[in-house]
């Protein structure tokens, strides 16, 4: 064991000056390149401790080939002599020894990945220290800057804030490849680094943050990173609900406080944090989809809402428990108010002086007498035993009295810093937590209305017993709403009325129940046409009017991302969802619907993910009611919630984007409004037709996919308890959105992400002299234009054709894999030529350097795991069932998603 700590400070204001740089500074880079570079050297020292120098030898020879091939293709040379050389040493290795070198350059890039999420965290404190410093774009002071400057004062900046309604909704969808005991490990090593941060650092403590650092990673080597088992709902609820205690309840105060510090700022507007409208509430479909996955039951979602309010509960006890030592003040230093005094009475006479008693607290400390009751009450809320609460808002009420009499007794500065951040957490969260969507596809339903004797209609008919069950246990806002998948008319709607008349299950708000609504979710490319056309014929019916007016006038509506990419291509879905978000708004003013929009979007750009802000940003301009439902799907929700101060950042910048694309104007130039919708509309049709022949309806396309990408796999890196596909069909139309991008992202393809766009745009530009100038004004000018080729972009920087192509050869059909491969490379090469015409650049990523830079040096080390994960594929293709096979193949996968940073 080392003397000296790689992260050893020699002088500490050289250190400090690195912490703190401007973001025009080099020096900013700096503590990354140490954190990278350190935690390599760790990994090293426990790979040879671990399995000896052999594999590290091998590890260290594979990196250096790659890295070798990677610089001789950046300098247009060939690169097949070191590409060759590595794939002749990994057909050398045992299963055994395969899996090993995977494993090592699998935690390379998890260490890597922490490394990139810390300097994210340490640049965002070092941002808010200089004040003359330009605010992020995506941050909300520099949204009310924008604000400012273009008009707008802070009463009407405050107003329009009143207006923003932001939900993210967590899925289970199966893309996060870490087990929940890794992810643990992980947060470890994360917060040892952060502390490697705090100055003065002295070097026996560099060295023990060192030392717990290697003990990590030496558990992780010994970890299996391969679930044995598939997780079960019951586990992926509890992978969900981590994620508050972990960091939402600790970042949510602090992102209220950053929105009072920006009109502060910017306006200097004085804003109490009673003044600051309530803009965040969360959901989640863990525990409550059934679409396609048998194992959600009636007592999967049951379990769901009772582990989402004891967390609640929990934390509430907790906090309270907490508030007993500081507020100690004694009736014999300050008074207390009336109302205080009459409602610490009505306690003491309901529940005694037991909990005083038992708290050993003093007859003078009025305060942390009635804290006292509060968290009997509480226990008993959680326990279900009599003297609990009924609701939150009575909770709520407790804490208001106790705030108002500290405040009126000398106390207004305690009141505000322990009891503002727990009054906003009990009205962003309430007793619920989060609303738990309800979802099941159309054709359940419309088979369930078939025939009477059908066993499906028992079982919907039972689970709106059940809704109505859990409405009465649990608070009434735990569920809203009911999501339709692959709706196509208004009649899937109705089925979903019909059935709950059935069952004498009541949609209808009332009192404090905001009743059950259908939330149709258009997800094809036909579906998204006719979607306006459809809520048309819905909103006329006067039956369907007296819900609308029981619900306040809102109607949710929900669009699929991932879905109608894989029908229709990236190029069609994008305007399609832009067209029917369009279509949508325009129909909600006529009949006077108030439309709040759920955007089902994917964590990669393959199923509609990608950068949230610019997302929100390209919306139709003049369409968006302010109030925004949008999916945290996968392995997203561990990038930006793993950590209190990603997650107050990735919250921000939703809220930031959505009061921004309220309040800009409206009106546009004449040529986003007639030459870009032609344009757009021209190229969607050329970009469908050519997906549709070439991918949706060519029969070569599923056995190539099959065989040329990991995707059948997918069972042994057991991701999630939901099944591959919605029914035991082997047609591509039942194949889910997820394990289609996650065979093409593992295989380096990366097809869904661009495929058809460079068709279009190369039809387009074709013909005439002044199209391409077109193209590149709107890029420049339009906001939905931009955010499509951004993405593309970055989705054909991740790919890679040359390893690619080594996954083709596992194609058996030497025709069929030269007629889609032909397919594939030239439409790469294409799209990868028409993005630098309109881009006007020479190269992919010229202008953003730094990611540029961070997918450079990411490729050597992604190209080892590809190589032996194409080699283990022949392998089993050869006839090796072996489970040590299947788990080595598992692995890879795990490594290869580490290092893209994305599963599917």
């Amino acid at each position: 064991m080392a003397n000296t700590s790689l992260w050893t400070a020699e002088e500490q204001s050289l250190r400090l000056a690195e912490l703190t740089a401007p973001t025009d500074e080099r020096a900013k880079e700096a503590p990354l390149r140490r954190d990278v570079r350190s935690l390599g050297v760790l990994l090293g020292r426990v790979l040879v401790d671990q399995v000896g120098e052999s594999i590290f030898k091998t590890v260290e020879q594979l990196r250096r080939l790659l890295i070798q091939s990677r610089a001789h293709t950046a300098r247009s040379q060939s690169s097949s002599n070191e590409i060759q050389e590595a794939g002749n040493v990994v057909q050398g290795l045992s299963i055994e020894q395969a899996h090993r070198v995977t494993k090592a350059f699998a935690i390379y890039f998890e260490l890597t990945n922490l490394a990139e999420t810390n300097h994210r965290k340490r640049r965002r404190r070092a941002g808010k220290l200089n004040s003359t410093q330009t605010p992020l774009p995506g941050s909300f002071r520099g949204t009310l800057l924008r604000m400012r400057n273009a008009g707008m004062s802070a009463e009407q900046a405050l107003a329009a804030l009143r207006q923003v309604k932001v939900v993210p909704v967590f899925t289970a969808h199966p893309t996060e490849v870490a087990r929940r005991t890794v992810l643990t490990k992980r947060r470890r090593i994360a917060k040892f680094l952060e502390l490697l941060d705090r100055l003065p650092l002295s070097g026996s403590e560099a060295l023990e943050m060192e030392n717990a650092i290697t003990a990590e990673i030496t558990a992780l080597w010994q970890t299996d990173e391969v679930r044995v088992q598939k997780p079960q709902v019951t586990d992926e609820i509890r992978m969900g609900l981590d994620h508050y205690p972990m960091s939402i309840f600790e970042s949510l105060p602090r992102l209220y406080a950053e929105i009072r510090e920006s009109f502060k700022d910017v306006y200097d507007m004085e804003l109490c944090a009673e003044q600051v409208p309530q803009v965040l509430s969360f959901g989640s479909w863990i525990g409550g989809d059934r679409d396609g996955n048998p194992f959600v039951t009636a007592d999967t979602t049951r379990e769901a809402l009772e582990r989402a309010r004891n967390t609640v509960l929990g934390q509430y006890i907790a906090e309270m428990e907490r508030l007993l030592e500081p507020l100690s003040s004694s009736s014999r230093q300050v008074t207390v108010s009336t109302q205080f005094q009459r409602k610490l009475d009505e306690y003491s006479v309901r529940m005694g002086e037991e909990p005083a008693r038992l708290g050993r607290i003093s007859p003078t400390e009025l305060y942390r007498r009635f804290i006292a009751f509060i968290i009997v009450r509480l226990r008993h809320t959680r326990e279900g035993q009599e003297n609990g609460y009924a609701a939150a808002h009575e909770f709520e009420e407790d804490l208001e009295i106790l705030y108002r009499s500290l405040s009126e007794n000398r106390g207004e500065t305690l009141a505000r810093l322990f009891l503002d951040p727990l009054l906003r957490k009990v009205r962003t969260f309430g007793f619920h937590l989060a609303t738990l969507d309800i979802r099941q596809h159309a054709k359940v339903h419309q088979r369930a209305l078939d025939t009477s004797s059908s066993t499906e209609r028992a079982e919907i008919i039972d689970l709106f017993h059940h809704i109505t069950e859990w409405k009465q246990v649990f608070p009434a806002t735990a569920i809203r709403n009911y999501v339709i998948s692959g709706v196509e008319s208004e009649a899937d709607i109705s089925a979903v009325i019909e059935l709950a008349k059935l069952a004498g299950t009541e949609l209808i708000a009332s009192g404090e129940d905001p009743g059950l609504m259908p939330v149709p979710l258009f997800e094809s490319i036909q579906s998204l046409r006719s979607s306006a056309e459809v809520m048309d014929r819905v909103w006329s019916n006067l039956e369907y009017r007296r819900l609308l007016d029981s619900w306040s006038g809102w109607q949710e509506v929900m669009l699929g991302y991932s879905d109608s990419n894989k029908d229709g291509g990236m190029l069609t879905s994008i305007w399609e969802l832009y067209k029917a978000h369009r279509g949508l708004h325009a129909c909600a003013r006529k009949h006077g619907v108030k439309l709040r929009l759920f955007h089902g979007r994917g964590g990669t750009v393959g199923r509609g993910g990608g950068p949230t802000h610019a997302a929100i940003l390209s919306q139709p301009k003049g369409d968006f009611s302010g109030e925004i439902r949008i999916t945290e799907q996968g392995e997203v929700l561990n990038w930006k919630y793993s950590d209190p101060i990603l997650a107050e950042w990735n919250l921000e910048i939703v809220i930031a984007a959505s009061l921004e694309a309220l309040t800009r104007p409206e009106k546009s130039s004449a040529g986003a409004d007639g030459q870009w919708e032609s344009a757009m509309e021209q190229m969607s049709a050329d970009a469908f037709q050519f997906y549709r022949q070439n991918i949706a309806e060519n029969p070569d396309i599923l056995p190539y996919f099959e065989q040329a990408t990991p995707v059948n796999e997918l069972e042994n890196a057991r991701l999630g308890s939901r099944p591959a596909r919605r029914s035991a069909s082997r047609n591509l139309e039942e194949l889910r959105a997820i394990p289609w991008v996650f065979g093409w992202m593992q295989s380096r393809h990366a097809l869904p992400a661009w495929l058809g766009v460079g068709h279009a745009l190369e039809r387009f530009a074709n013909q005439g002299s002044n199209q391409e100038q077109l193209l590149q004004n709107m890029f420049s000018s339009f906001a939905l234009f931009n955010d499509l080729i951004r993405n593309v972009e970055l989705a054909m920087s991740k790919a890679d054709l040359a390893i690619a192509k080594l996954y083709a050869s596992l194609v058996r059909d030497e025709g069929l894999r030269e007629r889609v491969w032909r397919i594939i490379s030239e439409e790469f090469e294409r799209t990868r030529r028409m993005l630098l015409v309109v881009k006007q650049q020479e190269k992919l990523l010229e202008k953003n350097p730094v990611l540029s830079r961070s997918i450079r040096l990411r490729n050597p080390y992604v190209d080892p795991m590809s190589l032996i994960q194409v080699d283990l594929l022949r392998r089993k293709q050869s006839g090796d069932e072996s489970e040590q096979l299947n788990y080595a193949l598992a692995a890879t996968i795990n490594g290869i998603a580490a290092g893209l940073h994305n599963t599917g």
